[in-house]
């Protein structure tokens, strides 16, 4: 395959996820990393950092295009949900980050392998049995509401780096189940969780139904996963 071929299938492949995942609000990273290793052939740890830089200006241009359905100052007084989620979330991706970078290639694809797989199945579960639309928090002692959330940021951190993915398909049920936050509002949360635990990392709707749409993304996810990574 020629350069501009390349360009070209980067640029059609880029708009296809990206159109897609907008439908169901996701930024496509998990999609992205099988495109980057099986079609473009970039060693897992090269596409992890690439995927990780897209996902950045993903996540920065999200923040500022939902400024204007989900204004900052309605975000203000849920500031807490956010510190508490990025102390957990900031430690792991900073852990995970050092980690893969020590991972023998094998030892990586099996990793990130696994972990494609776990998030295919938290969106099969999203779209066939959904996690509510927010209300009650699942705990009412403000100490095990934190001590949860900081766990659950713990584990978001660590997929983010490994995935080089914003964590959106992670942070979103845990903000609504956890502190039940509405799922629009959930949403912005998660990205001023997520651009600080990337940065982090990096150092070191209309036509279609949503739920079939939902499906289908994480059927390809299953696939894809297998495909580029059962060698």
């Amino acid at each position: 395959m020629s350069r501009l071929q390349k360009l070209w299938l980067a640029l059609i492949l880029g708009a296809l996820i990206g159109l897609l995942g907008g439908l169901i609000g996701l930024g496509g990273a998990e999609f992205r990393l099988p495109i980057l290793v099986a079609m473009f052939s970039l060693p897992t740890l090269e596409a992890i950092i690439l995927n990780k830089a897209m996902s950045l200006v993903v996540v920065i241009t999200s923040i500022f295009s939902r400024g204007f359905s989900v204004p900052m100052e309605s975000l203000l007084p849920h500031w807490p949900i956010v510190v508490n989620l990025l102390v957990g979330s900031v430690v792991g991706a900073w852990y995970a980050a050092g980690y893969v970078i020590k991972l023998a290639p094998a030892m990586l694809n099996r990793v990130v392998f696994g972990l494609l797989i776990a998030l295919a199945i938290i969106m099969f579960w999203e779209h066939l049995i959904g996690f509510g639309e927010g209300g009650s928090a699942l705990f009412h002692q403000a100490w095990l509401q934190a001590l949860v959330g900081l766990l659950a940021g713990l584990v978001v951190g660590i997929v983010a780096a490994v995935l080089g993915v914003a964590g959106g398909e992670l942070l979103i049920p845990i903000i609504v189940i956890l502190w039940g936050i509405d799922i629009k509002t959930a949403g912005s949360l998660s990205l001023l969780v997520s651009l600080p635990t990337m940065l982090v990392g990096g150092l070191m709707l209309g036509l279609v139904p949503a739920q079939w749409l939902g499906l289908f993304l994480a059927v390809l996810l299953l696939l894809s996963a297998w495909k580029v990574f059962k060698h």
